[in-house]
């Protein structure tokens, strides 16, 4: 889900920049009304979607062979709706553009005859971080298991510091689903596109975008921050609509926002912890607190039916006139509200580029995926964001003790940080760089222009 609204955005944003050009955005079977929220106004961007029927895998669970075997086992319906689109519509197709995790679809394009593209939804540095990665493994033969919870650095191109393998995702080292040959297959694949769309800006991330430069990389174009500032609440209105009123009654910058992403939950002992730092603290916050679905199911972390339940005896009256514990949130209502003055985040990049777009500083607290990566850069590349942890992993059992949270959080709201000061200089240069003359905005047109020139002569 983390990949489709980015993906939407950017598809809008071409069809509004290149008016010759129609998109149609093909997805893999996910729920009507959680398209319902991204697909607004579509219409007015030549951009029609088709939801693929369901497929059959034999995975059950939400992994990364799941995710390629889904993928592989959707190319004939992918095939068969290109094949009715240019049919019925006399369309001239143009290119594949596609998902980082659905490169098996480049061998449909090459059946097509055009060129595929890549949209990459996270930062150019751990773009680079891959394709490093799958270098120094194919051609050096680096051993990944001796970074495998370990202090030991690799300098990496794209980074300024050298990167810790403690940082390293997690699935690298998972025997149980072959570890690192899911991502080192992607991550060839990569180079065989005609280039890669990244959700950055040159502002952001100069180090690592200029690394690319006189590789062997395709033509890389930051054109972000791509994102949905549309403020919709979908069907939970009421709940989204209760939680902004309260945060109406908060003074400015004055709020701790707690969100861990759409996957995001954790145990009851970690729970405790949190609740006793924040009660520690003395700050006012906003916590989503969801809960985690049955282990090996194939489903996201729900809200509770009894919040009370998971917390410390009396924490939600003593904490009342200052905080407010919730289920899903609003995440971009949020932090557009000026109440908000800081965000712990489980560094999902979407949220990383949030943040930076409304100024709100952040606190790192990685769950899974590349997080513990971003939350890396974020603060020893960038010194955009302060730390709770750098390493954490939801599967790890590892529980963060209140006395981090609290110092953490101490940290977050200091007005006078270093951090808050970067991250509002970030957050005017992110307006500037989307609109006619900034440099994102140059790219997405470069990106045009070269896409035009890559069009086969006769279909």
């Amino acid at each position: 889900m983390g990949h489709l609204g980015p993906t939407v955005e950017i598809a809008k944003l071409l069809a509004q920049r290149a008016r010759r050009f129609s998109i149609t955005i093909f997805i893999m079977n996910i729920p009507f009304e959680f398209l319902d929220s991204m697909t607004k106004d579509s219409d007015s961007y030549s951009i029609r979607f088709v939801a693929l029927p369901p497929v059959e895998v034999s995975s059950e669970a939400m992994s990364d062979p799941f995710l390629s075997e889904f993928v592989k086992a959707s190319i004939p319906l992918v095939r068969d709706a290109v094949h009715e689109l240019t049919r019925s519509n006399s369309v001239r197709l143009a290119g594949f553009v596609i998902d980082m995790c659905c490169t098996h679809m480049i061998d449909l394009a090459d059946e097509f005859g055009v060129p595929s593209y890549l949209f990459f939804p996270s930062s150019a540095a751990f773009l680079g971080f891959l394709l490093h990665l799958q270098f120094l493994h194919d051609y050096e033969g680096l051993n990944l298991d001796e970074f495998k919870d370990s202090n030991a650095e690799l300098e990496v191109p794209s980074y300024a510091n050298s990167v810790p393998g403690k940082v390293f995702p997690s699935v690298m080292f998972d025997k149980e689903v072959n570890g690192a040959e899911l991502p080192l297959y992607h991550m060839r694949r990569f180079r065989q596109v005609k280039g890669i769309m990244a959700n950055t800006f040159i502002e952001l991330e100069s180090h690592a975008i200029q690394s690319f430069s006189g590789s062997t990389v395709p033509p890389v174009y930051p054109v972000g921050p791509i994102l949905n500032t549309r403020m919709g609440f979908g069907e939970d209105q009421q709940n989204a609509s209760a939680i902004m009123s309260w945060l109406d009654d908060q003074p400015p910058s004055s709020v701790v926002f707690l969100c861990f992403g759409s996957m995001g939950s954790f145990g009851a002992d970690q729970i405790k912890e949190i609740a006793h730092g924040l009660d520690h603290s003395g700050h006012r916050f906003l916590w989503s607190l969801r809960q985690p679905p049955l282990k090996g199911k194939m489903e996201l972390p729900s809200d509770y039916e009894n919040i009370e339940e998971v917390l410390p005896e009396g924490f939600l009256h003593r904490t009342a006139r200052i905080g407010k514990v919730i289920g899903w949130a609003p995440q971009v209502a949020v932090l557009a509200h000026s109440a908000v003055g800081g965000f712990v985040s489980h560094c999902g990049w979407n949220s990383l580029i949030e943040s930076i777009w409304y100024g709100v500083p952040v606190a790192t607290w990685p769950m899974y995926g590349e997080q513990q990566i971003h939350a890396f850069q974020m603060i020893k590349d960038l010194g955009l964001a302060e730390e709770i942890k750098i390493d954490y992993n939801m599967n790890s059992g590892y529980i963060v003790s209140a006395c981090e949270v609290e110092n953490g959080l101490r940290n977050l709201m200091n007005i006078n940080s270093e951090v808050r000061k970067k991250k509002k200089e970030m957050q005017k240069i992110s307006r500037k760089v989307v609109i006619d003359g900034g440099s994102s905005h140059f790219s997405l047109g470069h990106f045009i222009e070269d896409m035009m020139a890559n069009i086969p002569c006769e279909q």
